[in-house]
């Protein structure tokens, strides 16, 4: 009678029933199912049929024995009492891999020195040699589990994981490991789907693991055929008279499979340079021939029109975002992969696998089967669909642009109401004044803390600008994240949006080993863009140019709206000087209202670069309006010794705080407000006037200046009435000598 064993086959967690009846399937006697790993009985090449053939296992473990192991002396008489001269030479390379703690064993890597020692010593004491410790390549490594008091002590027959199979050398940026992509296969149908000639089809293939592992099971090629070697061919009890024939009847199936006509299998993606690898994947898999994939975005995902290709699967694993400006615009992306299963694939399967299942409301199909699963750490599912052919109509949800839009929740619907009492007086105030950009919300509902700005392009597109404040301490972030959700479904939904109209600053909550601000702003750019990030927009005449997603700020303050028409009036026929200018939008105000000469001082190249572009498309002549790219605390003290009475009209608007890596010093406004008046104003001719803003709402100006100038506070009086509900948004002085 042939040998028994007992082995364990390890898996992802979730998978371990599926693996079970794979291994019934194989032949193996199955013991038990336990977290991410199932134990079985069987002879040894029933073992390695199923290392070669397992499309679902991690690994395959030789258990070599179990025992109680309450302290490091009891573990390393377990360890020591397994005759490891029958598994490895003296001469060869051991690699210990030890997991978990008990009331003694309190650290795994104590656990495995412990374990490393009583091997070599049973083997220096069996045979009088000790064998290399390395964990790279080695010959043989005992795998050693401790739950509680309990050791299993096992050996690794697979040495890699099995999940590499060794056609993908080329990854995307988020790739499922191959055993989970063929799990999600099976749970999906793909086996049966396949037998019945049907095809599979995968609108975001990535690097195209679910092609692959869709076409292996199609053509019957063993997963592990293309792999190096198995860890078992090195180990000392190794039969190759039992592998052989396996590895042989392994090949000449992968041979008469791949002779066969394979279902349609294609896979599309947006991405070309994802394609490359799935290609590269696809050629050492040998399924070049089985396999295609071209560059396609889900809006043009259709099924193949070739009478042949039989309704199938439809599989995919689409992106979910790790932040909420990301999953937020990739509402469309669900949508609009839901519009296109219904409009195109009448009949077919389709399956959907996210770390976000919220998301996968927005496809506005209802999913008959969902399985909870782990793509590695993160909880996941997939979730199974029959499509019917229907119209967009049909389902759920109001319609916008023709587009179906799911139905807000109460909350959402409450921040809906609001926005749109806003835009029925702000908005209205809005388009009345001729004004295109405004702040439409500014935490006018105390729990959802942001201000929204709307942007109005040249070519009519309407943009929200969404700027998370900081949440309190009580408040989680769950909680934070879920209002904030609330409210950019709101603004979507009052003002008709698409999400890549959309730019969400948030501010999020951070470790103290994490450098930066405990506080930081997070840009999501490239989830949203199109494919230019900027757009002009009109303010009083000048064409400025906007950015919504790379940069904290726009490229425009809103409320300084009123201060630039100001500044524009004052200075009509007077040289400017504009210190600390930003992108330059007051100077070119300035400009079109008549000044006919100007400074505008920045230390940033990326501000000075940008001012530039605004100064081109208002055609200012750059001999007369100069950009210097300075410190303005030192290019000021430079100035006090040649520019003296050399300007009419000077706008200083400095940050509240700023201490650059450029910089030779640190600016703080409050401290630092009287030296930089006083030098500006050594640089007014006379009666000259000297504009100061700032936007430190706690700021007081010394009354040391009250009695040297002349100063007059124009802040109330410069605020338009999309910022009125905060009065403190600015300070601005109006400063002359007396």
């Amino acid at each position: 009678m042939t040998a028994q064993f007992s082995f364990t086959a390890t898996c992802p967690k979730g998978l371990e029933n599926l693996l079970a009846d794979e291994l019934r399937t194989l032949g193996a006697e199955v013991e038990r199912e336990q977290p991410a790993a199932v134990r079985f009985n069987s002879d040894l090449a029933m073992a390695y049929r199923i290392c070669l053939w397992s499309r679902l296992a991690n690994r395959v473990l030789l258990n070599l024995g179990l025992a109680r192991v309450a302290d490091a002396e009891a573990l390393y008489q377990a360890v020591v009492d397994i005759p490891w001269e029958e598994h490895i030479s003296p001469t060869g390379v051991l690699w210990v891999q030890f997991s978990g703690t008990n009331r003694e064993i309190r650290n795994s890597q104590f656990g495995g020195q412990k374990a490393k020692d009583a091997i070599v010593d049973r083997l220096r004491s069996a045979t009088g040699a000790r064998p290399d410790v390395d964990k790279r390549d080695p010959d043989l490594t005992a795998m050693l589990r401790l739950h509680r008091d309990s050791l299993e002590i096992a050996i690794d027959l697979c040495g890699d994981s099995l999940h590499r199979r060794g056609y993908r050398t080329h990854i995307g940026a988020a790739p499922l490991k191959e055993n989970l992509a063929a799990a999600l296969l099976m749970r999906a149908g793909w086996p049966q789907i396949a037998g019945q000639g049907g095809a599979l089809l995968d609108p975001m293939c990535g690097s195209g693991t679910f092609l692959v592992e869709g076409a292996l099971m199609a053509a019957d090629v063993a997963p592990g055929i293309m792999r190096e070697g198995f860890a078992f061919e090195r180990w000392l009890n190794h039969q190759n008279d039992l592998w052989l024939p396996l590895r042989e009847e392994a090949l000449q199936r992968r041979a008469d499979g791949l002779a066969r006509t394979l279902p349609e299998i294609r896979g599309y993606d947006a991405d070309a340079k994802v394609l490359f690898a799935a290609e590269s994947n696809i050629a050492r898999a040998g399924l070049e021939k089985h396999v295609r994939v071209s560059c396609r975005p889900v809006a043009a995902f259709k099924a193949p029109s070739h009478r042949e290709v039989q309704p199938g699967l439809v599989i995919t694993n689409p992106p979910y975002g790790e932040r909420l400006g990301e999953q937020e615009a990739l509402r469309e992306t669900y949508a609009e992969l839901g519009r296109q299963l219904k409009r195109e694939f009448g009949g077919w399967k389709a399956a959907v696998f996210t770390g976000n299942p919220e998301l996968c409301h927005s496809m506005a199909l209802r999913s008959h089967k969902q399985y909870k699963l782990f793509n590695g750490s993160i909880p996941s599912q997939l979730l199974l669909f029959d499509v019917h052919q229907q119209s967009e109509g049909e389902q759920g949800g109001e319609q916008h642009g023709g587009k179906p839009r799911a139905q807000l929740s109460e909350e959402a619907q409450m921040v809906a109401n609001r926005l749109q009492k806003n835009l029925r007086t702000t908005g209205k105030w809005a388009q009345k004044s001729g004004i295109s950009c405004y702040r439409l919300y500014d935490a006018d509902l105390p729990e959802y803390s942001a201000a929204i700005d709307i942007y109005r392009s040249l070519e009519g597109q309407t943009y929200a600008h969404i700027q998370e404040y900081r949440a309190p301490a009580s408040i989680s972030e769950e909680k934070a994240r879920r209002r904030l959700s609330d409210l950019v479904r709101a603004t979507r939904e009052v003002l008709d949006l698409p999400a890549r109209h959309v730019s969400i600053k948030e501010r999020r909550r951070h470790s103290h080993k994490e450098s930066g601000s405990q506080y930081q702003k997070r840009n999501e750019t490239n989830a949203r863009r199109e494919s230019n990030a900027e757009f002009w927009v009109d303010e009083y005449g000048a064409q400025l140019e906007i950015n919504l997603w790379d940069y904290l700020d726009t490229g425009l303050f809103l409320d300084h709206r009123p201060v630039r028409q100001y500044l524009r009036q004052i200075a009509n026929g007077k040289k400017l000087l504009n210190l600390f200018c930003y992108t330059a939008t007051a100077t070119v105000q300035a400009a079109l209202g008549g000044c006919p000469e100007s400074t505008s001082v920045d230390l940033s190249k990326t501000y000075q670069a940008w001012a530039q572009r605004n100064f081109r498309q208002n055609r200012l002549d750059p001999y007369r309006h100069q950009l210097v790219e300075a410190d303005c605390l030192q290019w000021l003290q430079a100035a006090q010794q040649n520019r003296r009475g050399h300007y009419d009209v000077i706008f200083l608007d400095p940050p509240t705080f700023s201490n650059s890596a450029k910089m030779q010093g640190v600016l703080d406004i409050q401290r630092d407000h009287v030296d930089l008046i006083r030098q500006c104003m050594a640089l007014l001719r006379p009666g000259g006037t000297l504009l100061f803003s700032n936007n430190l709402r706690s700021f007081k100006m010394d009354e040391k200046l009250l009695d040297e100038f002349a100063v007059e506070n124009l802040s109330s009086r410069l605020l338009d009435k999309d910022f009125q509900r905060n009065p403190k948004i600015h300070n601005v002085w109006e400063i002359q000598a007396k």
